[in-house]
């Protein structure tokens, strides 16, 4: 079976539940996602997050991605680009700006001194650089077994409300395990946030399981549930799911598709994504 090494916006950017078509070692991507909610305040913010994706699998083991987004979000209430999933490459979290409605009268939150923005943004997003490892190879008897590690840089304008303005680190385990034409997964991450002396940034965790079943060589529907713990003082943690359908069009070209539905306040109300990609 041959898939794509690349799925942008809806899954782990290097990725262990999609085997690469060997022949290819590099991989270009891009992909647009619409997100829409309130956050916990009174105003709904739709957001959308279009990004170029660029890959590289240098040997069977090692997978580098760079991914370079455009973001806009209607209100300016919320940070975009905080928390994008963790290792994920999907943005799943957004932040209440200083001086928000979502930030009043929490402990940690802002100033009442503090005014957010109440305007549309839109511009650069926070660039992110991700490297993933192989450390178990997939056999009758064992897992597949993948590290990566993230470097967030902040290249969004913080004072647009496009990202926080600062540095994330993270790492994550990602584990898969094909039974027939069954495929579950499950990823567990850690983010280090920079410190800020606007927002009460905290470290967080970030995980998703799923399954999949492979319905032709090139179908492959999937539904998971995603999530983390809360990035910031005085906001909630995050918890969604999503039904995905991943399609390989060519041996070179594959494409993928998602809507999602959030559970926690926090979440997004409902979302929706599409991105393709070529192998090469």
């Amino acid at each position: 079976m041959k898939a794509a090494c690349l799925v942008a916006m809806a899954t782990v950017i290097v990725s262990s539940h999609a085997a690469c078509a060997e022949e290819y070692r590099y991989s270009i991507g891009v992909g647009l996602e619409f997100s829409s909610g309130k956050y916990g305040g009174a105003h709904r913010t739709n957001s959308v997050y279009a990004p170029v994706t660029l890959t590289a699998t240098p040997t069977d083991r090692l997978g580098l991605a760079l991914e370079i987004p455009f973001v806009y979000q209607s209100h300016g209430n919320v940070f975009s680009s905080l928390a994008r999933g963790g290792m994920q490459s999907n943005r799943s979290m957004m932040l209440p700006a200083a001086g928000a409605n979502t930030m009043s009268g929490h402990p940690g939150g802002m100033s009442s001194s503090s005014s957010g923005r109440h305007g549309s943004e839109g511009g650069l997003g926070d660039i992110t650089l991700k490297v993933g490892y192989l450390l178990l190879q997939e056999t009758d008897a064992v897992p597949q077994l993948r590290a990566t590690a993230l470097v967030k840089f902040p290249s969004a304008d913080e004072e647009r409300s496009l990202g926080t303005g600062e540095f994330d680190e993270g790492l994550a385990f990602e584990i898969s395990k094909w039974f027939g034409a069954w495929n579950p997964f499950a990823e567990a991450g850690y983010v280090v946030q920079g410190r800020s002396a606007q927002l009460p940034l905290r470290n967080y965790l970030t995980y998703y399981a799923g399954l999949g079943y492979q319905l032709a060589d090139n179908l492959r529907p999937m539904l998971l549930v995603k999530g983390a713990t809360p990035p910031a003082d005085g906001v909630g943690g995050v918890l969604e799911v999503r039904l995905k359908l991943r399609y390989q069009v060519t041996s070179r070209t594959g494409t993928e598709g998602y809507l999602a539905k959030g559970i926690a306040t926090d979440s997004p109300d409902y979302g929706a994504g599409w991105s393709i990609y070529y192998d090469f």
